[in-house]
């Protein structure tokens, strides 16, 4: 197969649970709105309030991948073309499910620092503290993650506290039980090559809370199918998908600019 990264690593980082009204899934935020505990009154009751809810709507859009190829090609080729058609149109559409989560996260305005630089411990914990500041519950380490580029993932490897068995809670050179991410200062790293900006010296990093984001699939609309039409003597597979992102807490998601340039190849 060629390189072509297919697999997404974000829809597990992010609230899928919503509810669908027709082609918009509702998402449900609730709090005490910032309420303080009270004292009785004056006639001996205890005030009542109600609950913050906040109902954040993503509009599901609809999203195919149809590739064909006729016997003639299937048979001219190497490899088993069916499969490969398959697997390939699976990739686009999870590409296209990492895509339309990173372009929601992108929608959010807290950043830390006015000018690039390269990841160090001090940006993670920055991020970490000014989540902290806005209230968002850091010590549910399940529910952060830090969404990194490759380049980011090279200046991590050389801190010695991101590799050292002291400093590590899942050890990333030896394996771990969640392989697709690393643990790590308070987050679970995820490094992604289609972030805005990868390779240049303006890339975007992400730290966030799960419950700052939300995104829904309408799986019982979803179809992959692949089959033969027998008139035209071609096979084809295609792959759609109702989706849609919505941003659900603006506070609970830290953008940092970062330096990518010098891990790039030259000629």
């Amino acid at each position: 197969m060629g390189y072509e990264f297919g697999q997404s690593d974000l829809r597990t980082s992010v609230v899928t649970e919503a509810t669908f009204k027709g082609n918009q899934a509702v998402f449900l935020v609730a709090d005490s709105g910032g309420a303080s505990a009270s004292n009785r009154g004056i006639n001996g009751l205890i005030p009542a309030r109600t609950d913050d809810l906040n109902q954040n709507t993503a509009t599901l859009v609809e999203w195919h991948d149809l590739v064909r190829r006729t016997s003639f090609n299937i048979f001219a080729s190497q490899g088993d073309g069916r499969r490969i058609m398959q697997m390939t149109s699976r990739k686009v559409m999870n590409r296209k499910t990492d895509l339309d989560i990173i372009g929601t996260l992108a929608t959010a305005t807290n950043y830390i620092g006015t000018s690039a630089t390269t990841t160090t411990l001090a940006m993670a914990v920055r991020a970490l503290t000014v989540l902290g500041n806005n209230q968002v519950p850091v010590e549910e380490v399940d529910n952060m993650f830090a969404l990194a580029t490759p380049a980011a993932m090279g200046y991590l490897l050389q801190i010695k506290e991101f590799n050292h068995a002291d400093f590590v809670e899942i050890k990333p050179l030896n394996g771990g039980p969640i392989r697709r991410f690393r643990r790590w200062a308070g987050f679970n790293w995820i490094f992604h090559p289609l972030l805005p900006g990868v390779s240049t010296s303006n890339e975007t990093l992400f730290f966030y809370h799960r419950d700052a984001i939300g995104h829904a699939v309408n799986t019982g609309e979803m179809q992959a199918l692949a089959g033969y039409h027998e008139e035209q003597d071609y096979s084809w597979a295609r792959t759609t998908a109702f989706m849609g992102s919505t941003l659900l807490q603006n506070r609970g998601i830290v953008l940092a600019r970062h330096d990518g340039s010098a891990y790039v190849a030259t000629a």
